[in-house]
C-alpha cells in the first residue's frame, strides 16, 4: 500500500467516523498541510462544509453555529499562525461551555524546530482552554490504525459534548504528498451504523436523602431569591418559573437566562433588577434569606454589589455538571444537578413563604418598567434596544454584543410572550468575533438579529464575507457612539487628557462602505419610526442588511443615569 492510498484511508476513516458520532458541520480554512483533511471532509456526503478564509472568524463562526445548535462543530486550519488565529474563539468556547472539535493539521516530527515554514510548536497550543489535546500519529491504514483513527474521532466529538461541553483539540501531522485519492474502493471503510463510541448520558439528579436535606435548609425561610444567569437549557424556563410560584420567590432574569421571551408564565420574573439595585440603600433592605442561582453569573454589575454586600446570606449555585462559577467569592453551597429536574423536586414540596417578599420585588419591578419602556421622542441606545425587542420575528434569535450592547438588553429588553432565543459570548466577555458569531448562528436559517457597538462591528467586519459568499439571512442593528461607550460610564472619563485617546477611541468610519462592499443593504435610522421601518425591511431582506443607529456617548450616559435616578427616586418613596 502506497502513501497515498494510506493517508486517504486514514483520514476517510476518521472523517467518516465524525459523522457516525453526530457531527453534522464543519468549518474549513484554506491552506496547503490541511489538504487530506478539507479535501475529505468537502468529500463526504454528511457533512455540511463551510469553507471561511481568516481563520479568526472562521472559529468564531463555528462557536456561534454550535451555540444555536447545542451541538459539536467541527474547524479545520493549516499549521503555523493559522492555528494560533483559533485561539480567541477557543478560550470564549472553554468558558461558556460550547462544543467545538478543533482539527489542527502540522508539519511532520522531522520539520518541527528545525527552521521548516510554517512550523510552531502545536502541541497543546491552546494550554488548559480545551478538554482534550491529542496528537495524532502519522497515517497509516492497517486495521489497528483505522480503528484507531476512528476511536480518536468519535472520543472527540463525544468529549466536546460531555459534561460541561468544550473545545477539543486534535492535531494532525501529514507528510507530503497531501492530496487524497478518492476512487478508492470502500472509501469510508467500516459501514458499522453508530459510533465508534456510542454513549448513554442520563441526567444528574440528586437523591432523596439530598433533596430533603436542601428542603430543610430553605424551608424556615421566607425570603428566598432565584438568580438566573446565562444558560442555554430550552427546558429550565417552564420548571423554574413554576418552582418560583409555588415557593412565591422572585427570579432575577439576566438576558441570556432564555426566561425573558417566551410562553411561559412571566409573573415571578424581574426583569429590571439591574435598575432596581443601583442604589445601595435598596440593595440593603432587599436581603434575602437565600439565593438559589442557576447559570452563569449574570451580566449586571449592581447584582454583583448586591451579591458581595450580602455574603453572609446562604447562596446555593446549581450546575449542570460541574464547576465553580461564583465570582463574588461568597461561601457557597454547589448543587451539580439537572435544573429543571431539581425545580420540579422541589416545586412539589411545599413551603412557606412571605407574600410580602414576592409582591415588593415585583412593585418595584412595575416601576423601573414604566421608566425604562416609556417611549421616548429622541432615538437613545436604550430605545433602539426596545425597538428591537418590539420588532423581532417569532421565533428568531437575538445575538447581543458584549460592552455596551448587552448591557442594555439586560434593562431595556422586556418580557415578552415572543419566542425569542438570546445567545451572547460571555465566556470571556470578548468584542472579538462577534460578527462572525453572530452570522454561524444565523446560519441554521432561523431570522437572527445581532446587536453590537461599533468597535465590535469594526473589530471583526472581514466576518461578513461569509454573509456574502453563502447569502445568510440577518439583520444587524449597528450603535454607533464613536467609540468605546461603556467608558464613559466608568471613573475613566473623569481622566480627559487621556480619555478619548485610551477608551473613548473614536474612529469616524462610514460603514456604509464595509456594507455596501460586502454586497449588504445598508440603512440610516435618526427617529424611531425610522428605526422600526429600517428593522422590519431589514427581516424581509434576504442577505445581509445592517441598520445604524448614531449616538452621542456623553448624551447618552446622561440618559441613562436620568432614568436610573427616577427609577431610584420613586424605589424609595416606595420603600417609604
Amino acid at each position: 500500500m502506497n502513501h497515498t492510498e494510506k493517508l486517504t484511508r486514514y483520514t476517510a476513516n476518521f472523517v467518516d467516523e465524525l459523522a457516525k458520532s453526530g457531527l453534522t458541520d464543519v468549518v474549513i480554512s484554506p491552506g496547503s498541510r490541511s489538504t487530506p483533511l478539507a479535501m475529505t471532509l468537502s468529500e463526504h456526503p454528511e457533512l455540511s462544509q463551510w469553507v471561511i478564509l481568516d481563520e479568526r472568524s472562521a472559529a468564531f463562526f463555528a462557536l456561534g453555529m454550535a451555540k444555536k445548535k447545542q451541538q459539536p462543530v467541527a474547524i479545520v486550519c493549516t499549521s503555523g499562525t493559522a492555528a494560533a488565529n483559533y485561539f480567541p474563539a477557543i478560550v470564549e468556547a472553554y468558558y461558556s461551555r460550547v462544543p467545538l472539535v478543533v482539527l489542527t493539521t502540522d508539519r511532520p516530527h522531522e520539520l518541527r524546530d528545525v527552521g521548516a515554514p510554517q512550523a510552531i510548536g502545536q502541541l497543546k497550543l491552546y494550554g488548559d482552554y480545551v478538554k482534550w489535546f491529542h496528537e495524532m500519529a502519522l497515517p497509516e491504514a492497517d486495521d489497528t490504525m483505522l480503528h484507531y483513527v476512528r476511536s480518536k474521532a468519535s472520543r472527540a466529538v463525544k468529549t466536546a459534548s460531555q459534561g460541561n461541553a468544550g473545545p477539543v483539540h486534535l492535531n494532525f501531522p501529514f507528510r507530503e504528498p497531501l492530496l487524497p485519492d478518492f476512487t478508492l474502493e470502500n472509501l469510508w471503510g467500516e459501514q458499522a451504523g453508530h459510533a465508534y463510541y456510542p454513549t448513554f448520558t442520563g441526567s444528574r439528579k440528586l437523591g432523596d436523602d439530598q433533596i430533603e436535606q436542601l428542603f430543610d435548609q430553605l424551608k424556615l425561610d421566607g425570603k428566598g431569591l432565584i438568580v438566573c444567569g446565562p444558560q442555554t437549557d430550552p427546558n429550565l424556563a417552564v420548571a423554574i418559573t413554576q418552582f418560583a410560584s409555588v415557593w412565591g420567590l422572585p427570579i432575577l432574569a439576566d438576558p441570556l437566562s432564555q426566561l425573558r421571551a417566551g410562553k411561559h408564565d412571566k409573573d415571578v420574573v424581574i426583569e429590571g433588577y439591574d435598575a432596581i439595585l443601583r442604589d445601595e440603600t435598596i440593595r440593603r433592605k432587599l436581603k434575602p434569606d437565600y439565593i438559589i442561582r442557576f447559570g452563569a453569573m449574570p451580566v449586571s454589575k449592581p447584582y454583583l454589589f448586591y451579591v458581595k454586600e450580602h455574603g453572609d446570606v446562604p447562596q446555593f449555585i446549581v450546575e449542570q455538571e460541574a464547576g465553580y462559577r461564583e465570582p463574588a467569592g461568597n461561601r457557597s453551597q454547589f448543587i451539580y444537578a439537572d435544573a429543571a429536574e431539581l425545580c420540579r423536586e422541589l416545586a412539589a414540596k411545599k413551603n412557606t413563604y412571605d407574600d410580602s417578599w414576592l409582591a415588593s420585588w415585583q412593585s418595584m419591578n412595575h416601576i423601573a418598567k414604566h421608566h425604562l419602556m416609556k417611549q421616548d421622542d429622541d432615538l437613545m441606545e436604550g430605545s433602539a434596544v426596545r425597538v428591537l425587542a418590539e420588532t423581532i420575528p417569532e421565533g428568531g434569535t437575538l445575538y447581543v454584543g458584549n460592552s455596551m450592547a448587552v448591557r442594555d438588553v439586560d434593562t431595556f429588553f422586556g418580557a415578552t410572550s415572543k419566542q425569542v432565543n438570546v445567545l451572547g459570548n460571555r465566556g470571556a466577555n470578548g468584542i472579538d468575533g462577534m460578527v462572525s458569531s453572530g452570522l454561524g448562528a444565523a446560519a441554521s436559517g432561523e431570522p437572527t438579529v445581532l446587536l453590537l457597538g461599533d468597535l465590535s462591528f469594526f473589530h471583526d467586519s472581514n466576518g461578513l464575507l461569509t454573509a456574502k459568499q453563502y447569502n445568510i439571512n440577518i439583520t444587524i442593528l449597528l450603535i454607533n457612539n464613536d467609540g468605546g461607550g461603556i467608558f464613559s460610564f466608568l471613573p475613566q472619563k473623569n481622566h480627559e487628557q487621556h480619555f478619548e485617546a485610551l477608551f473613548g477611541t473614536p474612529m469616524n468610519v462610514d460603514f456604509s462602505h464595509i456594507v455596501r462592499m460586502y454586497e449588504g443593504t445598508y440603512a440610516h435610522a435618526s427617529t424611531i419610526d425610522e428605526l422600526q421601518a429600517a428593522l422590519e425591511a431589514g427581516y424581509r431582506y434576504h442577505g445581509l442588511s445592517v441598520v445604524e443607529v448614531k449616538t452621542d456617548r456623553t448624551e447618552n450616559m446622561n440618559w441613562h443615569r436620568g432614568k436610573w435616578e427616577a427609577i431610584t427616586i420613586d424605589l424609595l418613596k416606595l420603600k417609604e
